[in-house]
């Protein structure tokens, strides 16, 4: 059979090419998180998230304290919503549908207004953002 191998380095060398395969498929929900620019996230955070959500993204903000319930407290990243039915709450799909459609939509607080007019890099962007205030 050409182009058959069956020695013993062979194995090894398919062997090596699985185990990266392996570990570039486990590496991939990370890199999930990276699709937008933290940086850029932040900008936009600052200009419309942070009187909710406090500079830190601890729901503290002067308008988030006198909410009740308070804003989530993104430094816990703990999320409520699926809104894919995933099984996942808290993806970057889901933190994508409560920023443009308002956490109402989903049966949460509606004074998570809906921020569909941001264009979807903006989200994206913030959204990487939200993810560095995690502690």
């Amino acid at each position: 059979m050409k182009g058959s191998c069956r020695s013993a380095s062979c194995n090894r060398s398919r062997n090596r090419v699985g185990l990266a395969l392996a570990a570039a498929l486990a590496l991939a929900p990370a890199a999930a998180h990276a699709a937008g620019d933290p940086a850029a996230g932040k900008v936009t955070y600052m200009q419309f998230c942070v009187t909710c959500h406090g500079e830190g993204g601890k729901g503290d903000g002067p308008v988030g304290k006198a909410l009740n319930p308070p804003p989530r407290d993104f430094t816990k990243a703990e999320f409520k919503f699926d809104t894919d039915k995933d099984g996942k709450a808290g993806t970057d799909a889901d933190l994508k549908n409560v920023i443009t459609k308002g956490a109402g939509a989903f049966g949460g607080n509606q004074l998570m207004a809906p921020w569909g007019h941001l264009p979807a890099s903006d989200v994206d962007n913030l959204i990487a953002y939200i993810r560095t205030l995690e502690q």
